[in-house]
């Protein structure tokens, strides 16, 4: 962003991923504070309010779109940017609707993650809509909602819509995000 020395945190539980996202936000010029869940995000946020937040959504206990709720919340709220590896309309929208800013999939730069932050509200490249491989987009859907209904278990996915484990992994291969 052109103001650079905001305070960031970025709350995600893949402690790799975190960690390479606070090395190269704060070679950008953000404060970062990484946390690995939402409990410890409510923690670090008690202490000091970020200006941007970046939230997986995706996390152990409290999920990422409970987090978005609670710094939603906060007065002034920071602008929030979801992060996931399962893109969907339905998180997108739901995200959206409980104060995000932005949604992006992984895997997303850090020019990315800095270019979600300075677009206005409700701007987005995301084209979640658009179905590949020949995918229809209401069974892109259905399978995210199955996903996220059994905290993304692919076999038990699998198994409640119907098709072989090695079948959905390759549909959700097909289907990768930018």
């Amino acid at each position: 962003m052109k103001d650079r020395g905001h305070k960031l945190l970025i709350v995600e539980d893949d402690t790799a991923l975190g960690e390479t996202l606070s090395e190269a936000m704060t070679r950008r010029g953000f404060a970062v504070r990484h946390a690995g869940s939402a409990e410890e995000a409510s923690e670090m946020v008690a202490q000091e309010v970020p200006d941007l937040a970046l939230v997986d959504l995706k996390l152990p206990g409290r999920n990422g779109l409970e987090c978005v709720r609670e710094l939603a919340a906060l007065d002034p709220p920071p602008r929030i940017v979801v992060l996931t590896g399962f893109a969907s309309i339905a998180t997108a929208v739901e995200a959206i609707k409980l104060g995000a800013g932005h949604y992006l999939a992984k895997p997303a730069t850090a020019a990315e993650i800095e270019a979600a932050f300075e677009r206005g509200e409700g701007e987005t490249d995301l084209a979640l809509g658009q179905a590949s491989g020949g995918m229809r987009v209401n069974e892109w859907e259905r399978i995210q909602e199955v996903l996220r209904a059994t905290d993304f278990n692919i076999s038990e996915a699998a198994r409640q819509l119907g098709m072989h484990r090695r079948t959905l992994a390759r549909k959700l291969a097909k289907r990768q995000l930018r």
